[in-house]
């Protein structure tokens, strides 16, 4: 049995930061554990290759949650990372942290040292902004963020609809205030994905205190008495075990930490035994509090080619735009293809946002995990999503079985609120494709159609067509109370040397895209490890 220092498991979003972090100072041997493979397809380094990624087996996990009762019992397709990176190599790329608020909330909790005014140093910390640094953004850090490559004049003509729909133009939702429109800055550098793999973990590998091992699916945490002593981990050679000397880090995300946690005899005492999984600790909330952002579509045919549908129904405008971008590094492939967005009060008695515009530049007629098929014309969509949903879910285990997948339910739309919200934001939609900067552009609406107009009319359409929003978080929250997970230095409760670290630790979900916030937690994680290394 080998030893390390520190064994990381999942080499996602969070775990290649801590395994880039731990290195740096040659002290600490790590071992970096991913149960997926490397990061070379093409697809996964081209932005508007998650198209591809979305639906790829080879890098997705393609989980599918329980039947949903809100939603006429429909599942909601997950797409999940399962490659170096995690889903920072198969996501949309944008890059938004929320709102100072959704912060100093965490730290109303009762998590000390996380409010705003103290995560922001490792936001500054990650970040190499193409704006260069202010009291907002870092420069020089690994994780480059970029404006927009590709100018689109459907883009311009969206924004300048928001802002004669009365939404003022914002130049940097993470800057002083998150509400208005504008432009998403995305994760990408010279025109590719800069996952956390491309960010941190490509210049780690070089060291010789980091091991890294893909194909390499953790299976079980080990323990002697109420310590995590090592890792056993399933690879093509058989079953393998490795040891750590300081600590277990589990990174395997919303899905995949209270999954193997449960799987290791971590969590709820009487559904570990319902699953024959022996219990070395009974820890009610592992998996408990899952939360996910809600969304619907509403989609437009527009009356000139402005749009990426033809990269679909064209084999021309397809094979230009691959030309295009493989020989000389532009055109439509260079961006994420979500170019504009939108961050709006679903009533104006709110403080804060709770509604996000995703403004696309495509229409679609269904995206599931067979394919994201699009309309085979020109179009648009925009998506209104509910940033702060009451819903409230949970991850559990379909059996004891390391390689099933887990048992996930959303519960969403479990209050009037979460309708209403979504309510508004289907009519802000329309209220912007109304106006003038539109008119002449705009042919119909193809989703859900003029003929859903009343209340009444539009839950049943967010009921049918709505789906996750894909930003899962909360599974093992932090805090002190009966549903925690972990402490606020994110060390599972009454279990030593034993941590996680991903977006499963969130004790609220942020208003917003959770990557960002999710590095951030990893960079604010390796620095505690390090301080509480004895």
């Amino acid at each position: 049995m080998d030893t390390y220092d520190y064994i990381v498991t999942g080499a996602g979003s969070a775990g290649c930061v801590l395994a880039a972090r731990l290195t740096e100072s040659g002290k600490y041997k790590v071992l970096l554990l991913e149960a997926g493979g490397e990061d070379k397809s093409f697809w996964i380094h081209t932005p508007m290759g998650y198209a591809k990624t979305f639906v790829d087996g080879r890098v997705n996990w393609k989980f599918e949650s329980e039947p949903e009762p809100e939603l006429n019992r429909r599942t909601m397709y997950q797409p999940r990372g399962k490659v170096l990176g995690g889903t920072s190599s198969i996501n949309g790329m944008i890059y938004m942290r929320g709102t100072g608020a959704d912060y100093d909330h965490w730290r109303q909790l009762g998590n000390e040292g996380w409010d705003y005014e103290s995560v922001l140093p490792y936001f500054r910390k990650a970040e190499d902004n193409e704006n260069g640094a202010n009291e907002f953004h870092g420069a020089g850090g690994p994780l480059r963020v970029s404006n927009q490559p590709y100018k689109w004049e459907i883009a311009e003509l969206l924004i300048e609809a928001c802002k004669q729909a009365g939404i003022p133009f914002n130049p940097d939702f993470n800057g002083a205030t998150q509400e208005g429109c504008g432009y998403y800055q995305t994760t990408t550098k010279d025109k590719r994905r800069w996952s956390t793999a491309a960010a941190y973990l490509n210049a780690a590998k070089k060291r010789p205190n980091l091991t890294i091992k893909t194909l390499a699916h953790a299976t079980r945490v080990l323990f002697e008495g109420k310590r995590a002593v090592g890792v056993e981990f399933l690879t093509p050679r058989g079953l393998e075990t490795a040891r750590a000397g300081r600590e277990v880090i589990v990174s395997g995300g919303a899905y995949g930490s209270p999954q193997l946690l449960q799987l290791s005899g971590v969590g709820p005492a009487r559904h570990l035994r319902e699953m024959s999984v022996d219990v070395v600790h009974d820890l009610p909330g592992v998996g408990s509090n899952l939360q996910d952002h809600f969304n619907t579509y509403c989609t437009y045919k527009i009356s000139r080619n402005l749009s990426l549908n033809s990269l679909q129904y064209s084999f021309v405008d397809r094979m230009i735009a691959g030309a295009r971008y493989v020989l000389t590094n532009s055109g439509p492939m260079t961006g994420n293809g979500m170019y504009v967005g939108a961050l709006i009060r679903s009533d104006k008695r709110l403080e804060r946002p709770d509604i996000q515009l995703n403004i696309s530049c495509w229409s679609t007629i269904d995206r599931t995990r067979d394919g994201i098929i699009s309309h085979p014309f020109p179009g648009i969509s925009i998506s209104p999503v509910h940033l702060r949903p009451d819903g409230r879910g949970s991850v559990r285990l379909h059996s004891n079985d390391p390689l099933a997948p887990p048992e996930i339910r959303f519960n969403f739309l479990k209050s009037d609120y979460d309708l209403q919200a979504l309510i508004a934001g289907m009519r802000a939609a329309r209220s912007i494709v109304r106006q003038q900067a539109l008119q002449k552009l705009i042919v119909e609406e193809t989703a859900p159609g003029v003929q859903v107009r009343t209340d009444e009319e539009m839950i049943a359409d967010i009921r049918g067509r709505g789906v996750s929003n894909l930003h899962p978080v909360g599974s093992c929250g932090m805090g002190q109370g009966p549903q925690a997970v972990v402490d606020p230095r994110l060390r599972v409760h009454g279990i030593a040397g034993l941590r996680v670290v991903d977006a499963s630790v969130m004790p609220s979900i942020i208003a917003g895209n959770t990557n960002a916030p999710t590095i951030m937690i990893a960079e604010k994680a390796s620095d505690m490890i390090q301080q509480d290394t004895v």
